[in-house]
Protein backbone atom coordinates (compact mmCIF):
# COMPACT_ATOMS: atom_id res chain seq x y z
CA UNK A 1 0.00 0.00 0.00
CA UNK A 2 1.91 3.46 -1.02
CA UNK A 3 2.86 5.62 2.00
CA UNK A 4 1.40 9.51 1.95
CA UNK A 5 3.22 12.42 3.10
CA UNK A 6 1.23 13.22 6.77
CA UNK A 7 1.07 16.58 8.17
CA UNK A 8 0.36 17.56 11.64
CA UNK A 9 0.29 20.88 13.04
CA UNK A 10 1.51 21.65 16.83
CA UNK A 11 2.53 24.05 19.68
CA UNK A 12 4.94 23.98 22.82
CA UNK A 13 4.36 26.58 25.85
CA UNK A 14 7.96 28.08 25.27
CA UNK A 15 8.92 27.00 21.35
CA UNK A 16 5.29 28.33 19.72
CA UNK A 17 4.09 26.69 16.99
CA UNK A 18 5.40 24.04 14.81
CA UNK A 19 4.67 21.60 11.68
CA UNK A 20 5.74 18.40 11.68
CA UNK A 21 6.03 15.30 9.04
CA UNK A 22 4.62 11.84 10.41
CA UNK A 23 7.56 9.29 10.14
CA UNK A 24 6.08 6.32 13.03
CA UNK A 25 6.74 6.49 15.71
CA UNK A 26 8.47 10.16 15.41
CA UNK A 27 7.13 13.72 14.83
CA UNK A 28 10.23 15.53 12.17
CA UNK A 29 10.02 19.27 12.70
CA UNK A 30 10.61 21.42 9.61
CA UNK A 31 12.38 24.80 9.91
CA UNK A 32 11.20 28.13 8.96
CA UNK A 33 7.35 27.20 8.93
CA UNK A 34 4.96 27.50 11.74
CA UNK A 35 2.05 25.98 9.47
CA UNK A 36 0.62 24.50 7.03
CA UNK A 37 -0.90 27.54 5.52
CA UNK A 38 2.84 28.95 5.47
CA UNK A 39 4.16 26.16 4.16
CA UNK A 40 1.69 26.21 1.14
CA UNK A 41 2.07 29.44 0.53
CA UNK A 42 6.19 29.24 -0.04
CA UNK A 43 5.50 26.41 -2.46
CA UNK A 44 2.91 28.09 -4.28
CA UNK A 45 4.77 31.37 -4.57
CA UNK A 46 8.07 29.17 -5.40
CA UNK A 47 6.18 27.05 -8.14
CA UNK A 48 7.13 24.16 -6.11
CA UNK A 49 5.56 21.20 -4.97
CA UNK A 50 4.88 20.89 -1.23
CA UNK A 51 7.63 17.55 -1.14
CA UNK A 52 10.10 19.26 -2.80
CA UNK A 53 9.74 22.25 -0.23
CA UNK A 54 9.31 19.48 2.55
CA UNK A 55 12.82 17.81 1.36
CA UNK A 56 14.40 21.71 2.20
CA UNK A 57 12.52 22.31 5.71
CA UNK A 58 13.00 19.01 7.16
CA UNK A 59 14.96 19.04 10.38
CA UNK A 60 17.03 16.13 12.34
CA UNK A 61 14.47 17.08 15.28
CA UNK A 62 12.64 14.19 16.17
CA UNK A 63 9.53 13.80 19.01
CA UNK A 64 7.34 11.42 20.14
CA UNK A 65 4.60 11.19 18.53
CA UNK A 66 2.78 8.86 20.78
CA UNK A 67 3.54 10.95 24.09
CA UNK A 68 2.00 13.93 22.20
CA UNK A 69 -0.66 12.47 21.01
CA UNK A 70 -1.70 10.80 24.25
CA UNK A 71 -1.59 14.54 25.90
CA UNK A 72 1.71 13.00 28.17
CA UNK A 73 3.85 15.81 26.34
CA UNK A 74 4.11 19.64 26.55
CA UNK A 75 3.93 19.84 22.82
CA UNK A 76 0.12 20.08 22.11
CA UNK A 77 -1.48 18.59 18.59
CA UNK A 78 -3.18 21.72 16.59
CA UNK A 79 -6.32 21.43 14.65
CA UNK A 80 -4.41 19.94 11.10
CA UNK A 81 -5.16 23.29 9.28
CA UNK A 82 -5.93 26.44 9.81
CA UNK A 83 -5.39 30.50 9.00
CA UNK A 84 -3.37 31.40 11.85
CA UNK A 85 -2.98 34.93 11.17
CA UNK A 86 -6.38 35.70 10.20
CA UNK A 87 -8.85 32.81 11.36
CA UNK A 88 -11.67 34.67 9.95
CA UNK A 89 -10.30 34.18 6.33
CA UNK A 90 -10.62 30.40 6.76
CA UNK A 91 -13.94 29.17 5.55
CA UNK A 92 -15.28 25.69 7.51
CA UNK A 93 -18.00 24.35 5.01
CA UNK A 94 -19.70 21.20 3.88
CA UNK A 95 -21.30 19.67 1.26
CA UNK A 96 -24.59 17.12 1.97
CA UNK A 97 -26.64 14.19 1.02
CA UNK A 98 -23.60 12.68 -0.99
CA UNK A 99 -23.56 9.17 0.86
CA UNK A 100 -26.76 6.80 0.51
CA UNK A 101 -26.52 6.17 4.61
CA UNK A 102 -27.20 10.25 5.34
CA UNK A 103 -29.71 10.62 2.21
CA UNK A 104 -32.32 7.66 4.48
CA UNK A 105 -31.38 9.34 7.94
CA UNK A 106 -32.30 12.57 6.22
CA UNK A 107 -35.31 11.13 4.73
CA UNK A 108 -36.57 10.05 7.94
CA UNK A 109 -36.03 12.91 10.03
CA UNK A 110 -38.34 14.64 7.76
CA UNK A 111 -40.76 11.97 6.81
CA UNK A 112 -43.56 14.02 8.52
CA UNK A 113 -42.59 17.33 6.93
CA UNK A 114 -44.16 16.08 3.34
CA UNK A 115 -47.28 14.50 1.83
CA UNK A 116 -44.89 13.02 -1.21
CA UNK A 117 -43.57 9.78 -1.42
CA UNK A 118 -40.31 11.70 -1.23
CA UNK A 119 -39.09 14.23 1.25
CA UNK A 120 -36.48 17.36 -0.25
CA UNK A 121 -33.77 15.22 0.99
CA UNK A 122 -34.19 12.08 -0.92
CA UNK A 123 -35.76 14.61 -4.15
CA UNK A 124 -32.12 16.52 -3.97
CA UNK A 125 -29.74 13.01 -3.44
CA UNK A 126 -31.61 11.02 -6.10
CA UNK A 127 -30.24 14.02 -8.20
CA UNK A 128 -27.39 13.34 -7.75
CA UNK A 129 -27.12 9.74 -7.82
CA UNK A 130 -28.43 10.67 -11.47
CA UNK A 131 -25.88 13.84 -12.14
CA UNK A 132 -23.36 13.99 -10.00
CA UNK A 133 -21.11 11.67 -11.74
CA UNK A 134 -20.56 14.26 -15.23
CA UNK A 135 -18.23 12.64 -18.07
CA UNK A 136 -15.11 14.52 -18.09
CA UNK A 137 -16.14 18.48 -19.50
CA UNK A 138 -19.43 18.70 -18.32
CA UNK A 139 -21.19 20.34 -15.20
CA UNK A 140 -23.09 18.18 -12.86
CA UNK A 141 -25.70 19.02 -10.48
CA UNK A 142 -25.41 20.98 -7.36
CA UNK A 143 -25.18 19.37 -4.00
CA UNK A 144 -26.45 20.65 -0.85
CA UNK A 145 -24.07 22.85 0.84
CA UNK A 146 -24.15 24.25 4.49
CA UNK A 147 -22.23 26.94 6.10
CA UNK A 148 -20.43 26.17 9.91
CA UNK A 149 -18.53 29.32 10.23
CA UNK A 150 -14.37 30.33 10.09
CA UNK A 151 -11.49 29.15 11.14
CA UNK A 152 -11.78 29.51 14.99
CA UNK A 153 -14.38 27.38 15.04
CA UNK A 154 -12.26 24.46 14.49
CA UNK A 155 -10.70 22.49 17.30
CA UNK A 156 -8.00 20.06 17.74
CA UNK A 157 -7.32 16.03 18.36
CA UNK A 158 -8.21 15.81 22.36
CA UNK A 159 -10.08 18.76 22.35
CA UNK A 160 -13.52 19.16 24.16
CA UNK A 161 -16.51 19.82 21.18
CA UNK A 162 -19.40 22.07 23.45
CA UNK A 163 -23.00 22.44 23.13
CA UNK A 164 -23.66 26.22 23.40
CA UNK A 165 -26.46 27.02 26.16
CA UNK A 166 -29.20 27.47 23.07
CA UNK A 167 -28.26 24.06 21.55
CA UNK A 168 -30.62 20.96 21.86
CA UNK A 169 -27.76 18.36 21.02
CA UNK A 170 -24.56 17.40 20.07
CA UNK A 171 -24.03 14.46 17.67
CA UNK A 172 -21.10 13.01 15.54
CA UNK A 173 -20.40 13.43 12.31
CA UNK A 174 -17.51 11.52 10.84
CA UNK A 175 -16.21 12.82 7.64
CA UNK A 176 -13.08 13.28 5.66
CA UNK A 177 -12.84 17.18 4.73
CA UNK A 178 -10.78 18.41 1.87
CA UNK A 179 -7.96 21.36 2.60
CA UNK A 180 -7.42 24.62 0.25
CA UNK A 181 -6.14 27.51 0.03
CA UNK A 182 -6.61 29.82 -2.66
CA UNK A 183 -3.27 31.13 -4.01
CA UNK A 184 -2.48 35.04 -5.05
CA UNK A 185 -4.67 34.77 -8.39
CA UNK A 186 -7.97 33.82 -7.24
CA UNK A 187 -7.18 29.95 -7.68
CA UNK A 188 -8.42 27.28 -5.07
CA UNK A 189 -5.65 24.90 -4.57
CA UNK A 190 -6.36 21.32 -3.01
CA UNK A 191 -4.00 20.53 -0.26
CA UNK A 192 -4.84 16.83 0.53
CA UNK A 193 -7.28 15.41 2.90
CA UNK A 194 -7.95 14.97 6.88
CA UNK A 195 -10.07 13.19 9.20
CA UNK A 196 -13.21 15.40 11.19
CA UNK A 197 -16.16 15.53 12.75
CA UNK A 198 -18.43 17.69 11.37
CA UNK A 199 -20.72 18.20 15.17
CA UNK A 200 -23.72 18.97 14.70
CA UNK A 201 -26.97 19.51 16.19
CA UNK A 202 -29.56 16.92 14.87
CA UNK A 203 -32.24 17.67 17.71
CA UNK A 204 -32.72 21.07 16.31
CA UNK A 205 -32.57 19.88 12.99
CA UNK A 206 -35.40 17.32 13.39
CA UNK A 207 -37.67 20.11 14.72
CA UNK A 208 -37.94 21.42 11.14
CA UNK A 209 -36.02 20.92 8.07
CA UNK A 210 -35.18 24.72 7.66
CA UNK A 211 -33.91 24.77 11.27
CA UNK A 212 -31.09 22.43 8.82
CA UNK A 213 -28.88 25.52 8.59
CA UNK A 214 -28.48 26.56 12.31
CA UNK A 215 -27.88 22.99 13.48
CA UNK A 216 -25.15 23.28 11.25
CA UNK A 217 -22.90 26.94 13.09
CA UNK A 218 -21.17 24.33 15.68
CA UNK A 219 -17.61 23.66 16.63
CA UNK A 220 -16.36 21.13 15.10
CA UNK A 221 -13.22 18.85 14.90
CA UNK A 222 -10.49 18.01 12.27
CA UNK A 223 -7.06 16.17 12.27
CA UNK A 224 -4.66 15.36 13.60
CA UNK A 225 -2.98 14.65 10.53
CA UNK A 226 -3.19 16.20 7.12
CA UNK A 227 -2.01 13.71 4.09
CA UNK A 228 -1.04 15.04 1.25
CA UNK A 229 -3.00 12.86 -1.35
CA UNK A 230 -5.19 12.87 -4.71
CA UNK A 231 -6.71 9.83 -4.42
CA UNK A 232 -10.39 9.99 -3.17
CA UNK A 233 -11.77 7.17 -4.71
CA UNK A 234 -12.43 4.51 -1.92
CA UNK A 235 -11.80 5.02 1.82
CA UNK A 236 -12.59 2.60 5.09
CA UNK A 237 -12.41 2.90 8.54
CA UNK A 238 -14.02 2.97 11.90
CA UNK A 239 -15.40 5.16 14.25
CA UNK A 240 -16.18 4.64 18.23
CA UNK A 241 -17.71 6.76 20.76
CA UNK A 242 -16.01 5.72 24.32
CA UNK A 243 -16.14 6.91 27.74
CA UNK A 244 -12.99 5.96 29.60
CA UNK A 245 -11.94 2.99 28.40
CA UNK A 246 -15.48 1.46 27.18
CA UNK A 247 -16.32 1.79 24.13
CA UNK A 248 -20.26 2.33 24.02
CA UNK A 249 -20.64 2.11 20.40
CA UNK A 250 -19.21 2.08 17.05
CA UNK A 251 -19.50 1.57 13.19
CA UNK A 252 -17.58 0.97 10.14
CA UNK A 253 -17.16 3.65 7.62
CA UNK A 254 -16.75 3.83 4.00
CA UNK A 255 -16.17 7.12 1.72
CA UNK A 256 -14.63 8.64 -1.17
CA UNK A 257 -16.22 8.57 -5.01
CA UNK A 258 -16.96 4.58 -4.87
CA UNK A 259 -19.19 5.42 -1.84
CA UNK A 260 -20.89 8.35 -3.19
CA UNK A 261 -23.15 10.14 -5.77
CA UNK A 262 -20.88 13.30 -6.88
CA UNK A 263 -17.28 13.13 -8.25
CA UNK A 264 -14.95 15.10 -6.13
CA UNK A 265 -14.59 17.52 -8.98
CA UNK A 266 -18.40 18.06 -9.11
CA UNK A 267 -18.63 19.17 -5.64
CA UNK A 268 -14.86 21.29 -5.80
CA UNK A 269 -16.73 22.94 -8.80
CA UNK A 270 -19.74 23.69 -6.85
CA UNK A 271 -18.29 25.07 -4.25
CA UNK A 272 -15.42 27.50 -5.44
CA UNK A 273 -17.70 28.54 -8.26
CA UNK A 274 -18.65 31.38 -5.94
CA UNK A 275 -16.70 34.30 -6.03
CA UNK A 276 -16.33 34.75 -2.81
CA UNK A 277 -14.99 31.28 -2.31
CA UNK A 278 -11.95 32.03 -4.42
CA UNK A 279 -10.69 35.36 -2.54
CA UNK A 280 -6.59 35.03 -2.38
CA UNK A 281 -5.17 33.74 0.34
CA UNK A 282 -8.33 32.42 1.92
CA UNK A 283 -8.52 28.96 3.89
CA UNK A 284 -10.99 26.26 3.06
CA UNK A 285 -11.89 23.61 5.46
CA UNK A 286 -14.88 21.76 3.10
CA UNK A 287 -16.46 18.53 4.54
CA UNK A 288 -17.50 16.36 1.87
CA UNK A 289 -20.43 14.92 3.86
CA UNK A 290 -21.03 11.84 6.64
CA UNK A 291 -19.54 8.51 5.47
CA UNK A 292 -21.52 5.72 5.34
CA UNK A 293 -22.10 3.41 8.03
CA UNK A 294 -22.03 0.04 8.85
CA UNK A 295 -22.84 -0.81 11.94
CA UNK A 296 -20.60 -3.77 13.45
Amino acid sequence: MKEYTRLVQLIHPEMGRKVGVVKEPYLILLNDVTSVYQLTLQALDKEVSIHFLLDQLISEEQLDYDAIYSGKSEWKLLPSFDNPDNPSHCIVSGTGLTHLSSAMNRNVMHLSESGNSLTDSMIVYQWGVEGGKPEDGKIGVQPEWFYKGTGSILKANGEPLTVPAFGNDGGEEPEIAGIYLVDRKGQPVRIGFTTGNEFSDHVMEKKNYLYLAPSKLRNCSIGPELVLKDDFSNLSGKVSISRGEEELWSAAIKTGEENMAHTLTNLEYHHFKYPDHRLPLQGHVHFLEQAHLVLV
